[in-house]
């Protein structure tokens, strides 16, 4: 029979409030074994404020408690350059998910940007549209040391029967009108007409997730269709016994494009985002250019912009403005700075240029690393390939 711990007895209900404060001091110091330095909820509470939506709370804080290293995994097809919501954005969450223990897995999806005709199609050009994104983020300020890089063809090349089984297996199950659904995560919609390849390519990701092991599925709003279908996976009772535990959804938002109306940025409209080595001067250019009316707060992309990539990463912003208009103020939170703007104590010819400034330092390391010989003749050919969609 196995003897209780001290410390797993609870105190007993009429211990002094000094008993109870030692017990709680006890439970802190035993959760804050893990390598982190963090306890349970601590490391919760940072991993959950990647995601705008999390499937399911209780099951993350749970494989927190108990795993000490999960897996959590993106996957991105090389498609062109590379926006500021994959670069800073992804760089931040990244950062947050490592800190708590994760080991990061980025799965450079080049056999599925060739099914989705990204880069026309062209395996070799988005093979070296993969290195570019990668040099990208390595410059970006992401903490590599525990985030891999995996690239699909040679990872699927390496155990072809274990990766096509289970894709199989996953299309047996699931009828086309449901695959089609998943559409979207390929920039469809399901009433498009598309080409059997992008049938294949849902069941292909749905197998991804369980062919490298993830624990945690960390892409954006627009993958929930085809992580859901992994969920679903596991509705199968003898799918359910051979993987137990159902891969967590972690979507963080996704950034708006910065002309009116639009919901996302898009590559194949450059002025519709910042992209990684845009030079200060097109920096300046595009936000200035950006939707942004005076006490406008709802679809917003420039309080967009402030809330996921410069408090998500600094904390703070400094809006510098003459005396006549306030003098200088330093926004601790985004909540206090977007009340001020809705209630017009903030104008976007105050809060543009402090944007500007903060995203131009952000870049600036990205910058100076495609400055040199080498990235900068990559950076070239990146610029000469067409984006297609």
């Amino acid at each position: 029979q196995k003897v209780p711990r001290m410390s797993d007895a609870p105190p007993p209900k009429d211990a002094k409030p000094e008993a109870v404060a030692a017990k709680a001091a006890e439970t802190k110091d035993t959760e804050k074994a893990h390598p982190s330095g963090m306890s349970v909820e601590e490391r919760f509470k940072l991993v959950r404020s990647i995601g705008a939506e999390c499937i399911q709370e209780e099951e993350l804080k749970a494989l927190l408690a108990k795993h000490p290293c999960p897996i959590a995994y993106d996957g991105f097809e090389p498609s062109g350059r590379m926006h500021i919501a994959q670069g800073i954005l992804k760089s931040i969450n990244v950062n947050k998910l490592t800190k708590c223990g994760v080991k990061f897995v980025f799965w450079v999806a080049d056999w599925f940007a060739m099914l989705n005709n990204k880069m026309g199609g062209d395996l070799k050009k988005i093979k070296k549209v993969g290195e570019y994104m990668t040099e990208v983020w390595k410059a970006a300020g992401m903490d590599l040391k525990n985030v891999e890089f995996k690239w699909a063809q040679e990872e699927i090349n390496k155990r072809p029967n274990e990766y096509w089984m289970l894709v199989m297996d996953i299309a047996r199950r699931n009828s086309i009108k449901r695959i089609k659904r998943c559409a979207t995560i390929m920039g469809r919609e399901a009433g498009d007409d598309m080409p059997a390849a992008q049938i294949l390519y849902p069941a292909m990701q749905c197998a991804d997730v369980f062919f490298l092991k993830a624990n945690i599925c960390q892409l954006g709003m627009d993958q929930r269709k085809v992580n859901m279908l992994a969920r679903e996976y596991l509705d199968n009772k003898d799918v359910k016994k051979k993987y137990r535990f159902k891969p967590i959804i972690l979507s963080h938002p996704m950034l708006m494009g910065l002309k009116q109306g639009q919901v996302k940025m898009s590559k194949s409209d450059p002025n519709s985002a910042i992209f990684m080595e845009d030079e200060p001067h097109q920096v300046k250019k595009k936000i200035n250019g950006a939707y942004c009316p005076p006490g406008v707060v709802k679809d917003n992309p420039i309080l967009d912009y402030t809330k996921h990539i410069i408090f998500n990463r600094n904390g703070k912003l400094l809006i510098k403005r003459k005396e006549e208009n306030g003098g200088d103020v330093e926004y601790k939170s985004f909540e206090e700075l977007e009340k001020d703007y809705g209630e017009e104590k903030l104008h976007p010819g105050d809060l543009k240029p402090a944007v500007i400034a903060a995203l131009n330092e952000m870049l600036e390391p990205v910058r100076k690393h495609f400055a040199t010989p080498k990235m900068k003749a990559l950076l070239k050919t990146i610029r000469s390939y067409k984006v297609t969609r």
